[in-house]
This record gives structure tokens, sequence and C-alpha cells, in this order.
């Protein structure tokens, strides 16, 4: 059954009937490169998969908020659109903050709604599940109450609702993958700035495999935040002397040259990081527009090292499934993706080696860490949409 009559019989078995519905999609992201860079004013490459969350959602004649999950418990939801606050430990909490951030934003709704929501991306696999979750949500308000809202609104908007909301200090990459995606293309973005650049991905003869490591994690309880607060204490230190916003400011050089004058080891290695993977990143889109996808690997590469030696988030599922990629002729390139500790690897991989690439990864896999992991092939997609 197609995704939209699967959502609208739920719906109806769930609500008495579907009149009225629509139903929209938003996609999870992969990020190719530039981890960690988001909120050091850095740039990012990520791109759009066609995996994501799907809603069903239509307007109530009163001020009611209903939402209920195909993927999670089946309780539905219910408050006033005019009275949020969080739920304990809830995945509904994603929605809420976008209806709260519009409020916080001036937005008066008349009238609430009742939505279904189902997603396809794998849970904890780190591709941002939960941006695609607020983008969804804050794209199908948008049209259903005519907010007249850009895609870039909708994902600082959704950036906003993880921040303050969730309670999650998140950059900007995820949601902006999300709500600005295009098809067969990355998105090359100065987070500070937020302009951006569409950069053609041709995988011709290869394919993006993502492999999740199975590992259960929950962001807002580990080490992120601690990261966020460590580059702080290193811009703190480099400010001291040098008139820098961010430390994607500086360049390796620069960073070579003055990095004693953060007296902390750990946040010096953390800011080593940042640096380098910033030069990386725009290394990568160079080469990228070149075709060179030997080189792009190199860098995806150099990447997992630096954000398993400097930045510490890899651990050992994630370092098991890239060091035995490497073993596997037809890799071009493999590393953690996204925050790390947990999720998932990112490989460029030669379509005749995917199969060993599956068999020699997996079974070495669950001969080290004792369960598996799991393969998904995915393609680049565009942002949200209406599904018609």
């Amino acid at each position: 059954m197609e995704t939209k009559s699967l959502l609208i019989e739920k719906f109806k078995n769930i609500y008495g009937n579907a009149d009225g519905v629509e139903c929209f999609f938003a996609p999870g992201r992969v990020n190719l490169i530039g981890e960690h860079t988001d909120y050091n004013g850095g740039y990012v490459l990520p791109c759009a998969l066609t995996i994501g969350t799907y809603v069903a959602i239509r307007k109530r004649k009163d001020k009611s908020i209903k939402f209920v999950s195909l993927n999670q418990d089946s309780s539905i939801y219910k408050l006033s659109i005019d009275n949020v606050e969080l739920v304990n430990n809830k995945w509904v909490n994603y929605p809420l903050g976008i209806v709260w951030t519009l409020n916080k934003r001036g937005v008066s709704f008349d009238c609430g709604f009742e939505m279904l929501v189902y997603g396809n991306i794998p849970e904890g696999a780190g591709l941002s599940s939960s941006a695609s979750l607020e983008i969804v949500t804050c794209f199908a308000l948008n049209t259903l109450y005519n907010l007249k809202l850009s895609n870039q609104d909708i994902a600082l908007i959704s950036q906003f609702a993880e921040n303050n909301f969730i309670g999650m200090k998140c950059g900007i990459m995820d949601q902006f993958a999300s709500a600005m995606g295009k098809k067969n293309h990355a998105i090359f973005l100065n987070t500070e700035s937020l302009s951006f650049e569409y950069v053609p991905i041709n995988l011709d003869g290869m394919s993006l495999i993502i492999t999740n490591t199975n590992k259960k994690h929950k962001l807002t309880d580990s080490e992120y935040n601690k990261r966020r607060d460590e580059c702080n204490e290193a811009l703190k230190a480099l400010q001291l002397r040098h008139n820098i916003k961010n430390l994607c400011d500086f360049s390796i050089e620069e960073f070579e040259r003055y990095k004693n004058e953060i007296s902390s080891e750990v946040a010096r290695k953390r800011a080593k990081h940042v640096i380098y993977e910033n030069t990386r990143t725009k290394k990568a889109v160079e080469l990228l527009k070149n075709n060179d996808y030997i080189n792009f690997g190199k860098l995806m590469n150099e990447s997992h090292i630096s954000l398993r030696d400097d930045f510490e988030v890899t651990g050992i599922e994630l370092d098991t499934l890239v060091e035995e990629a490497h073993k596997i002729s037809g890799v071009i390139g493999s590393r953690m993706t996204g925050a790390g500790f947990g999720g998932s690897t990112i490989s460029i991989v030669k379509n005749e080696d995917i199969q060993n690439f599956k068999y020699h990864v997996g079974s070495s896999y669950k001969e080290k860490i004792g369960y598996d992991c799991t393969f998904y092939i995915v393609s680049v997609g565009d942002g949200p949409t209406i599904i018609q």
C-alpha cells in the first residue's frame, strides 16, 4: 500500500474519519563531511535523503491539538494549541515545540488540529529523525494555516524549537538540510551567514551506504552539550587576544600559531578538530565539483580520525565499522556521521563491492560488538513536500 493511502486509512481508524486530511513529507539527512562545525560558525555539507517523516493532518473546530504516531506507543496526546508545555520524555515534544515557537512568534491559531505521524528513518541512527519531524510539522502548519513562511524560516523555527523547547543545543545543519534539500545535490552551507550553494552528487558506479551501529543513545543525555561547552571554552580563550566571533574564523595556520593560548588541553583538541574539519569541508566541495571522489573519500577518512582522536565522539562501535570498511578495496571513504556516541557511518562504496562490504563489515561487527549493524543504501532527495 502506498504511504498516503496507509496514512489516510490509519488516520480514519484513529480519528473516526479522514475528511479534509492533507499529507506531507520531510526528509532525514546525512552529513557527508563537516561535523560539529555547525555551532562553531563553520561550513557543513549535508544532503537530504528520500527517507523521512510523513504526517496526515487536518484542522479541528475547537482549540485542541492531538498527536499520534504509528512508530511509537498508540497513545493520543491532547493539549490546547494556546497552552503548550513539555510532555516528559515523549516524541510529541518535537511537534509541540513547533507550535510553542510559532506562538512565541505571534502566530494566533484560530483552531487546533489533529495529526498522525509515521517515519521510516531508523531511530537513533543519527539521520535527524527529530529534525525531520520538526520540519514536516512546521511545513504542514505553514500550509494548513497559510502562514507564508519560507523553507528557510521553517528551518530556523525548527532549530529554535529544539534549542529552547526541547533543550538540545543543536546547530542549524539538520533542520536546514531537511528544509532545503535538493535531489542529487549536497548543500554547502555557511552556518554563520546561512549562505549556501547546491553541489551536484554524481555517484556514477558508486552508492552511499549508511551503516547503523544500532547502539542505543539519546543525544540530550549524551556529551553533545558538553562538547559545545568545550568549544566555547576554546573560543573564549582565543577571543582574549583575537577579534573572532567563532572558532571557524581561524585558519589552520592561525590555530597552529596561537593554539597554546588555549590552556585546557581538552578544549584545544576540540578546537583543532573544528578548525581542521572546516578546512576539509571547503576542500571537499571543490573535489565534488571535479568528480574527484577518490580524494573526497580521503577527506572523509581524515574526518573520522579527527572525530575519534581530537573530538572524541566515536566509540568502539563507530570505529569498528570504519576500520572494517577500510579493509574493502571498493570503499572510497568511510566516516561517522552525525553527533556521534552511536548512530551511523556514511560510506561511499563501488557498486560491485556492496555485497562484500555488507558481508565483511556486518560479520566483523557482530563478532566484535556482539549484535548486528544494519545497512541502508540511500538516495539523495528533495526537501519537504505536499503528498498529492
